[in-house]
């Protein structure tokens, strides 16, 4: 059975860094793309930062720059590294395969928060 999570979020000031982790298990990790999603509050949830079995990645031009994605396929795990962050990162971070149905279908981890506030 596939189970994502997340942690690492937290209250952070402008400016200010966090590291997030996702820990994966009952999937065969190393195979699949995996991605950050995210969803600020009363928006939808959108794939900030994703990155391929082989290590090659992808960011939303919001984040570019400024959040680097990284995976350890010997830990199952996929992390976001994330700096110089701004009040508009605020959101509920979560992790998924690219895309997310695939793992399994409507599944999603009970995510991590980050709050970006003076």
């Amino acid at each position: 059975q596939v189970q994502l999570v997340e942690s690492g979020g937290g209250l952070v000031q402008p400016g200010g860094s966090l590291r997030l982790s996702c820990a994966a298990s009952g999937i065969i990790f190393n195979i699949y793309a995996m991605g950050w999603y995210r969803q600020p509050p009363g928006k939808q949830r959108e794939l900030v930062a994703a990155i391929r079995s082989g290590g090659i990645t992808n960011y939303t031009d919001s984040v570019e720059g400024r959040f680097t994605i990284s995976r350890d396929n010997a830990k199952n795990t996929v992390y976001l590294q994330m700096n110089s962050l701004k009040p508009e990162d605020t959101a509920v971070y979560y992790c998924n395969s690219v895309p997310p149905h695939i793992l399994q279908p409507g599944y999603w981890g009970q995510g991590t928060q980050v709050t970006v506030s003076s």
